[in-house]
């Protein structure tokens, strides 16, 4: 009989009880919601309204009930909703009238709402620590194969020579910036709002600053409405996880066209790859694949959310139930991305030879050739176009700006010297454009700096997460 059963007649039917359980994705929540359930004990026994003997059995019991499902030897009853009640409900059976009283002063709302926060928080903790990874081995392919020369695109055409460096922390940076976005989602869940009951508060004498103290929560929420009923911190983390793995995404569509016949610019391990049941030749790139398809259940899932909460009235409503499962799918789901890119780029081998042929292929110097005019007292506009017909004349031609002799140069422009040789080198193309933030060498190198910087910025504000939460375990 469910806990909440006074008030009712008649049971629930058994298809609608099936219909609005949630015990199979709250199972993910059980150490959250017996963490929650003591912290309310011990703050209980300090305001006076539970005995010091009440609690000491509670916790003893809670704590027996996490054993028992850390080992896989819990008895689940499938009539139990949600893991409160199928927690509680054993607390019950094990230590009777005591158990009971547990619940003196909260609400499963107020219960829920912590534990998805507690859960949000291990997330995206998890998600920090993969993210750090992650940059770390971007940062360390940087390095490794700095020197490199690729052909730069935009529209997927040549455009300019630019490092393979210079290319990949791009991708640094992107994922620096999801760093910060996760950072903000784990500071947004870190609101206690246990205390709250089911929407209005309390007339028990209860101490919420105690619990967010016990809990790790940097401060109580200060509405109890808002407390109940508020999942922002939940879009927050999954806007996070979707932009992330959009990040993932784009950076797969590469690994996998560098990895054609056509480009060849690098190849995955055996490890990271995998073959074709008919064509012994194959060699797919699988993994990148799916991190690719796998973005679009991760939007999915912040959309769902979305669609979810934008009509829901104050306080709690049981649509609310359904904001937990995408929450864990997006955050597991992109966590299990990241640990296979690191890998992907760990593993690979890049063709450096393959990529500077490329890289002198589709006129990529004719942007250096035209400032070449321009340096010399030509209108830029001006010397775009005279390039652009030097192009033309090379297509129909079927040479290229390197292939061109010093009077087919002057023929354009007068202006053309024999130094012009010079400014075709894609290696010197790249290596002059020094700028910062450019991909010339100096620039990269500094780049390479900043870059090593935010990692050990970012890797102190994870420690710090991860040594409170061992400070609140220690006191717990």
């Amino acid at each position: 009989m469910a806990l909440w059963s006074g008030r009712f007649e008649q049971s629930v039917d058994r298809f609608t009880q099936r219909f609005g359980a949630s015990l199979e994705v709250d199972k993910k929540m059980y150490s959250q919601d017996i963490a929650g359930s003591i912290a309310h004990a011990k703050m209980l026994a300090r305001q006076g309204v539970l005995s010091e003997s009440d609690v000491e059995r509670i916790e003893v019991g809670l704590l027996e009930i996490k054993h028992e499902i850390d080992l896989g030897r819990f008895k689940w009853d499938v009539n139990d909703e949600d893991i409160h009640m199928a927690v509680e409900g054993s607390l019950i059976d094990d230590i009777g009238a005591a158990g009971a009283r547990l619940h003196t002063g909260r609400s499963r709302n107020d219960q829920v709402a912590t534990d998805i926060r507690l859960l949000a928080k291990d997330l995206i903790t998890s998600l920090l620590t993969e993210n750090y990874s992650l940059r770390k081995v971007v940062l360390r392919a940087a390095r490794k194969n700095f020197g490199t020369v690729m052909p730069g695109y935009t529209h997927m055409q040549h455009a300019q020579p630019v490092l393979f460096s210079h290319h990949l922390l791009a991708y640094f940076w992107m994922f620096t910036r999801d760093f910060k976005r996760l950072h903000d989602a784990f500071v947004a869940a870190d609101a206690n709002p246990l205390g709250s009951a089911a929407l209005a508060g309390t007339t028990y004498p209860l101490d919420r600053h105690y619990t967010s103290e016990l809990l790790g929560f940097d401060h109580p929420i200060p509405n109890s409405m808002d407390a109940v009923s508020d999942r922002d911190y939940l879009l927050d983390l999954e806007y996070a996880c979707s932009v992330s793995m959009m990040h993932l995404s784009r950076l797969c569509e590469e690994i996998i066209t560098w990895s054609t016949t056509e480009f060849g610019f690098i190849t995955l391990s055996d490890s990271y790859s995998t073959g074709s049941s008919i064509m012994p030749q194959k060699k797919n790139p699988d993994f990148a694949e799916l991190t690719r398809g796998k973005t679009g259940r991760v939007v999915g899932d912040l959309v769902s959310l979305l669609v979810t909460m934008k009509g829901l009235p104050l306080a709690y409503n049981k649509d609310l139930q359904e904001c937990k499962e995408g929450a864990i799918d997006a955050a597991d789901t992109l966590r299990d991305c990241m640990i296979l890119m690191e890998g992907m780029i760990d593993t690979w081998e890049v063709h450096p030879r393959r990529m500077l042929e490329e890289a002198s292929l589709g006129f990529t110097a004719a942007t250096d050739v035209a400032d070449y005019l321009a340096k010399r007292g030509i209108p830029f506009r001006k010397a775009h176009e005279i390039v652009g017909e030097l192009v033309l004349y090379c297509e129909k031609h079927k040479v290229g700006l390197e292939d061109l002799t010093l009077e087919e140069f002057q023929q354009a422009s007068p202006l053309f010297g024999k130094d012009i040789v010079g400014e075709l080198d894609p290696e010197g193309i790249a290596r002059a454009r020094e700028t910062y933030g450019g991909t010339g060498h100096d620039a990269v190198r500094e780049q390479i700096r900043e870059a090593s910087k935010s990692l050990k910025r970012d890797r102190r504000q994870t420690k710090a997460i991860l040594d409170k939460r061992e400070a609140v375990r220690r006191q717990a």
